[in-house]
């Protein structure tokens, strides 16, 4: 039988008050847990955009500066709450497991090359972006490294960014540094850093292990403590280092 996904409404602050009994002592400058695992209402801005006022408006700015050398920063994700994660990860792990018949921590393992787990995404902070240039028309999946590549319909949109970004305060999270552990080359994904260092650092004082544990998606069975610990580590916290 299903375990049902996370927990409605009246109850879900009743589970995370459990978990963390000081998640609702939120101080001036504090993101409660709530927030950070993308089940809390924020507050977003743009259409077509949705993040926080300051890194949407840095966005804006960003946006204006390569429309000038002819490229068009387009959004294809922004914020995400937990709930449309948690679909994303539950569609990945039926498929894997009941289709193609992996092994559950297989397929979890397969998941996580790309995706977060539920709670975990930096997309719940409203402070992140995954873009490509609209000015190229790309048939299927956008979101594929080698199109960002020499040669590639995004290799002008890499060249742009590589050289500006930072400019903006915007940084690639993901990089193709070798020696980094967890997710996948993204030269798509990218962090406003001056909201996301300190929500990176409040999210690190949390037991997010506790919390995790206690979630009820397709999957979530499977997590042990051992095994979550190594995905921080690993997935959350092997990033770029400007952003830590």
């Amino acid at each position: 039988m299903k375990r049902r996904t996370f927990i409605k409404n009246s109850s879900v602050a009743a589970l995370t008050l459990a978990a963390v009994p000081s998640i609702f002592a939120n101080q001036e400058n504090e993101y409660s847990i709530l927030e950070l695992m993308g089940k809390a209402d924020i507050d977003l801005h743009g259409e077509g955009i949705n993040l926080r006022k300051e890194a949407h408006d840095a966005f804006l700015d960003m946006k204006k500066a390569a429309y000038s050398d002819g490229i068009d920063l387009k959004i294809v994700s922004s914020y995400r709450s937990f709930s449309r994660q948690e679909a994303i990860f539950e569609r990945k792990y039926l498929s894997y497991t009941e289709d193609e018949g992996m092994k559950p921590l297989d397929a979890i393992d397969k998941i996580i090359e790309y995706s977060t787990i539920p709670g975990t995404s930096r997309h719940h902070w409203g402070t992140d972006v995954d873009i490509v240039d609209g000015y190229r028309k790309v048939d299927g999946d956008v979101l594929v490294p080698e199109k960002f590549g020499a040669g590639g319909p995004y290799e002008d949109f890499k060249l742009w960014m590589d050289e500006n970004a930072e400019t903006y305060n915007f940084h690639l999270v993901y990089t193709d540094n070798p020696k980094r552990k967890g997710f996948k080359y993204e030269p798509w994904h990218y962090s406003y850093a001056p909201l996301s260092i300190p929500m990176l650092e409040a999210f690190r004082g949390k037991n997010i292990v506790s919390v995790l544990q206690k979630e009820e998606f397709y999957g979530a069975e499977h997590f042990t403590i051992g095994y979550l610990r190594s995905y921080i580590q690993n997935n959350i916290l092997d990033i770029n280092r400007s952003l830590l």
